[in-house]
């Protein structure tokens, strides 16, 4: 029986059919060309959602950027601040210009200044120095003010005061109005190891820094 002895809609089920299983085949049969296109569709799918993604990460990195960079500020700040604090390097000449300095301000005269022993901490190195000074009782104690408010920190300790008493004795001229003199510790701080083993033993003369 041939084929256009079929009724008209027999005819029409078997090309439907016919559509259908090559439709089928185009799909799911591998190396064809539309199983190929498929695969390939998948492929840049799955690449665009990456792209996508990073795209999104980046996005945000972009739109955090100027925090990121205000934060690095901060810190370099910071870091700058700290380094003023307790420097990396003794600079003995700054710290002894720094306590001349207040001594002056204060109208105190420093006597003496021998410095001791460095002694190593975990992080960070301590250099310890004897003062000896004289001066009217209350400049001392702006003295001492003011060393608290210094840009590097200074600790003060083992403080001892008293009288001037015969001033006819002393070794060095007494300014006038000086009621007190004494001793004390002043240790400031370093933070790089170089030559940390001890500190040069040095004086200040009387009436010299």
């Amino acid at each position: 029986m041939a084929f256009r002895e079929f009724p008209w809609y027999v005819q029409a089920l078997i090309f439907v059919a016919l559509a259908v299983l090559l439709i089928g085949v185009g799909e799911f049969v591998p190396f064809l060309p539309v199983a190929q296109t498929r695969t390939q569709l998948e492929h840049l799918t799955s690449d665009e959602n990456k792209l996508t993604q990073e795209v999104n990460a980046l996005q945000v990195f972009e739109r955090r950027q100027s925090e990121f960079k205000q934060e690095m500020e901060a810190l370099q700040k910071q870091l700058e601040t700290l380094k003023t604090i307790v420097p990396e390097e003794k600079e003995l000449d700054e710290f002894m210009r720094l306590m001349q300095g207040a001594a002056a301000s204060a109208n105190v005269q420093i006597r003496r200044l021998t410095a001791q022993p460095v002694v190593p901490r975990d992080y960070h190195y301590e250099m310890p120095f004897e003062v000896q000074v004289d001066g009217p009782y209350f400049n001392i104690l702006d003295f001492f003010s003011r060393l608290s408010r210094l840009s590097r920190i200074i600790n003060i300790g083992d403080i001892t005061f008293g009288g001037l008493g015969d001033t006819k004795s002393a070794k060095y001229p007494v300014r006038p109005g000086t009621t007190v003199t004494g001793n004390f510790t002043a240790t400031t701080f370093f933070t790089k190891p170089g030559d940390a083993t001890s500190a040069a033993a040095a004086a200040t003369q009387p009436g010299k820094r």
